[in-house]
């Protein structure tokens, strides 16, 4: 499968299988460019060598390019543009791939890349609720696809993305049978909760990725204007809605959290019934933070494996989840924690 560049979610990277796990792996950053570990594909194209220091140490598998990255719409529009395969077997799409705060660099996230990809042409700014219930019936049928997530960049509306994503929903539901997770911020009414579970969402991210205010201000200053508070809030209102364990929050470890911050906060998350999917930051290509180092390895341990005890104590598994991102896992070893 080809690697993707820019945008949304796990970008400048690539899925490979790794002793049975499928992990998304970076490939176009400076960090991998000067990486002790590279690969070789095999001449069949499925399998590649992997090397650490110029050493044999193991071999990978190389999912397939999807299938329906082949077709188009009547109008020309490349599904692939559309949507996108991630790992091995979910389809994710960014509804909307503008954001009110893109505009300004001093508002943005500086992690952001959703307009990296729109600029190169690579995808297309709105997806249309047809659109988007095409390539998803197709990717279920031709490519297997499981479960698809649905994130947006935030408009200048109150609904803060819910209404684009309420509509997107439902006509993907008329013509799949995906489980489907949505990812917003939280909206200035709360009952978009619920119209989005009516609509057909499964499972809901409110993604915080920093906890320290402090970090939050300094990374993502527009969406640090909505404190902490609020998406407590919104998360005890939206796992009353969706149930425990169905709504989940990125935490990107690397940005500045503490490993305690990280902790102290998947604790709250967790006493909420919110799933903390602590992810380690990975640099993204033409982004202001595209030469901040990633967290080593060593500091995700110190971090995983007490989360791993607390998600154990509390029952509270990624397996569980019904769709998107704690499901999929290939961007953490969280889940290898979990057990």
């Amino acid at each position: 499968m080809p690697a993707r560049k820019g945008g949304a979610g796990p970008s400048d990277h690539r899925a490979v299988g790794v002793l049975g796990t499928t992990a998304m792996v970076p490939v176009y950053t400076q960090e991998s460019a000067a990486s002790r570990f590279t690969a070789k594909v095999l001449p069949a194209g499925d399998q590649a060598m992997l090397f650490r220091n110029g050493v044999e140490v193991g071999r990978l598998t190389l999912p397939p390019a999807p299938r329906f990255y082949g077709l188009e719409t009547e109008d020309g529009v490349p599904y692939w543009k559309i949507a996108q395969l991630h790992a091995r077997d979910v389809l994710a799409s960014t509804v909307l791939q503008t954001c009110v705060r893109y505009g300004d660099v001093d508002q943005r996230c500086q992690f952001c890349a959703i307009g990296v990809s729109l600029e190169a042409g690579r995808t297309i700014a709105r997806k249309t609720p047809e659109q988007l219930a095409e390539v998803a019936e197709a990717a279920e049928r031709l490519d297997g696809v499981r479960h698809m997530v649905l994130t947006t960049g935030t408009p200048p509306t109150p609904d803060r993305g819910a209404r684009v994503l309420c509509e997107s929903v439902h006509a993907i539901r008329c013509k799949t049978n995906l489980p489907i997770q949505a990812q917003c911020e939280p909206p200035e009414d709360f009952a978009w909760f619920q119209r989005l579970r009516e609509a057909g969402v499964d499972s809901l991210g409110l993604h915080l990725e920093a906890w320290d205010p402090q970090v939050r201000q300094r990374i993502m200053p527009g969406k640090a204007e909505v404190p902490v508070d609020k998406y407590l809030a919104a998360m005890e209102t939206a796992v009353d809605i969706f149930g425990r364990g169905q709504v989940s929050s990125y935490l990107l470890a690397g940005l500045g959290d503490t490993r305690e911050g990280l902790l102290e906060a998947s604790r709250q998350l967790i006493g909420l019934g919110v799933y903390p999917f602590v992810v380690p930051f990975v640099p993204i290509s033409g982004t202001r933070l595209e030469d901040w180092p990633s967290p080593s390895a060593e500091f995700m341990r110190s971090v995983l494996e007490p989360l791993g005890e607390l998600l154990r104590e509390a029952n509270m598994r990624s397996s569980e989840i019904r769709a998107g991102c704690g499901k999929c896992g290939a961007c953490s070893s969280l889940a290898s924690h979990e057990s």
